[in-house]
């Protein structure tokens, strides 16, 4: 027998219809690339969304056409998120920070018809826009610019776009397993792959990110969401906000320590959420400026692992309690989350409950976890806090296939391997290791990069570090680490080598310690790994030539 409630589908224009009906008034900011900052709120979002949703409709775009964004987190890029998913098209956010040949990839591959772009990216546009044949229309997200119309004489603007539009404008009923939005990874091997998300899984995973034991999102939070609109749906915040009926503040291209500082000072932002490397910024902005961020009680931190040091520096020096998550783009991208702790748990200690907070924390209800061996047929591993294998998911919002792939992104049980390798305790804390392709294989053991970067952050030197397998004649793979120290503390190699002797076994004692100004970040706000591997391949010894 079926049961006789209402059925009305899961659509992401409820989430901007719902926000400008119950918290119209509530405050949305946005940081512009010229360097102005305008303030709005949810009620005049879905006003520009309709009306550009109108102006889409003029172009004579169809349902499930792809519109991509090159953009930055400001006002525009969020009305064109909810006119395009709200009006059944796939809004199609793509990385500006990748390099010119994988963007031609992706807006091709993808078959976007129009790209909205930041004037910013102008000199990139106008490189690519050859190379784009099935893309019909080019709009500049600014008004009308000379500069812009010179270099793309067929460019459309946006404020001309919704010039003559109304806000008159009806969200179609859809099917709520119609593709809503598309997002490409680059954290796969060969090509980036598009990941395609439905109307149904962006409004369950907006639930669960705002659950108590997750974002604990509320209408009384005023949010700086750090990762940029084109990571992962910038983790599902322009969503979560609007559910919640939070405020929403966009922080455009300065994702620096200091404008980020002036931010949560001038609008009392509640929680910001963002990589470590953004944070170490932040810290050393405020610190300087002597800032006690006062108003952020919460952050969140993922992409990487917080490293115990800014936990407590957060919860110590700025009365900032640190929520670490794990999650990737094909996982919408929560995987993980550790807000709080189980009852049983708080009367740990100190240390033992910074361990436990230190995790990736536990799968929130709609997704499940396992860790297998991968080298034995997917053999199922224990929940022990001990084992350690490959982390794979399924849930209500994890992908089942790429885009434009035929084959399923599963294994045959259907579980999707996330590409991590992890250790899951008793109670479901997730802690991850490692990325599998980071993993360093020495003389046929394997060497945790994670748990190696974790010794050195134990280190009050230590800002930020990483390691990575240099070419070794006998080993195959030893491990070097690559260390941004601070001037506070003295160190040097021998006393961070000593450290890992009192720490590891003695295999797995770094060959060398290299000190650098800065280390490279990838377009995510991660650091690039891959481009240290190639850097300091031959720094051991010399990699002989294939041939």
């Amino acid at each position: 027998m079926l049961g006789k409630m209402m059925h009305t589908p899961l659509l992401v224009s409820d989430l901007i219809k719902h926000a400008a009906r119950y918290h119209g008034d509530t405050l949305v900011v946005s940081c512009e690339t010229d360097g102005s900052t305008t303030e709005s709120n949810w009620s005049e979002i879905h006003s520009g969304s309709k009306r550009l949703a109108n102006a889409l409709a003029s172009l004579g775009l169809q349902q499930q056409d792809r519109i991509a964004t090159i953009a930055w987190s400001n006002r525009r890029h969020l009305e064109i998120w909810y006119a395009v998913s709200g009006s059944g098209m796939i809004c199609h956010t793509i990385n500006p920070l990748l390099f010119p040949e994988q963007l031609i990839y992706i807006i091709n591959d993808a078959n976007d018809k129009v790209v909205f772009f930041e004037k910013t990216f102008l000199p990139l546009i106008k490189a690519i826009k050859p190379a784009l044949p099935h893309v019909e229309k080019f709009v500049c997200m600014t008004a009308a610019d000379e500069e812009v119309r010179a270099a793309i004489p067929d460019v459309i603007f946006y404020d001309d776009l919704l010039a003559p539009q109304t806000d008159d404008f009806d969200w179609p009923v859809l099917d709520e397993n119609q593709a809503s939005s598309l997002c490409y990874t680059s954290g796969t091997t060969g090509n980036p792959k598009g990941v395609l998300y439905t109307h149904r899984t962006t409004i369950i995973h907006t639930y669960a990110i705002s659950l108590p034991d997750a974002l604990g999102m509320s209408a009384q939070d005023i949010v700086l969401p750090v990762a940029p609109m084109f990571h992962a749906n910038s983790w599902g915040l322009p969503y979560s906000t609007a559910l919640a009926g939070a405020a929403l503040i966009l922080p455009g291209p300065n994702l620096d320590g200091d404008s980020l500082v002036s931010l949560i000072d001038t609008y009392k932002v509640t929680l910001a959420l963002g990589v470590p490397t953004i944070w170490k910024g932040l810290i050393d902005a405020a610190k300087a400026r002597g800032s006690k961020l006062s108003s952020m009680k919460r952050t969140g931190i993922g992409g990487t692992p917080c490293p115990e040091s800014m936990f407590r520096t957060l919860r110590d020096d700025f009365d900032s309690d640190t929520i670490h998550a794990w999650g990737m783009t094909e996982m919408s991208p929560l995987g993980a989350m550790n807000r709080t702790v189980k009852l049983k748990h708080k009367d740990l200690s100190d240390d033992e409950m910074v361990a436990l907070r230190l995790t990736q924390g536990r799968p929130p209800f709609g997704v499940e976890l396992r860790i297998v061996d991968g080298e034995d047929n997917n053999r199922l591993l224990p929940n022990d806090g001990i084992a350690q294998g490959n982390i794979q998911s399924r849930g209500y919002w994890v992908i089942d296939t790429y885009f434009g792939h035929e084959k399923s992104a599963l294994e045959s049980d259907n579980w999707f391997d996330t590409g991590d390798i992890a250790s899951i305790d008793p109670d479901g804390y997730v802690t991850i290791h490692d990325r599998a392709k980071d993993l360093i294989k020495s003389g046929g053991e394997w060497i945790s990069s994670v748990a190696l970067e974790t010794i050195a952050l134990k280190h009050p030197a230590v800002d930020l570090a990483a390691a990575v397998g240099a070419y070794h004649p006998k080993w195959d793979e030893r491990p070097v680490v690559i260390v941004l120290a601070n001037s506070e503390h003295p160190v040097d190699e021998e006393a961070l080598i000593e450290l890992y002797r009192q720490n590891v076994a003695s295999w797995q004692v770094p060959d060398k310690i290299i000190f650098v100004d800065e280390l490279p970040v990838s377009g995510t706000g991660k650091i690039d790994k891959k481009a240290l591997r190639q850097h300091y391949d031959n720094v051991l010894a010399i990699r002989p030539e294939k041939g």
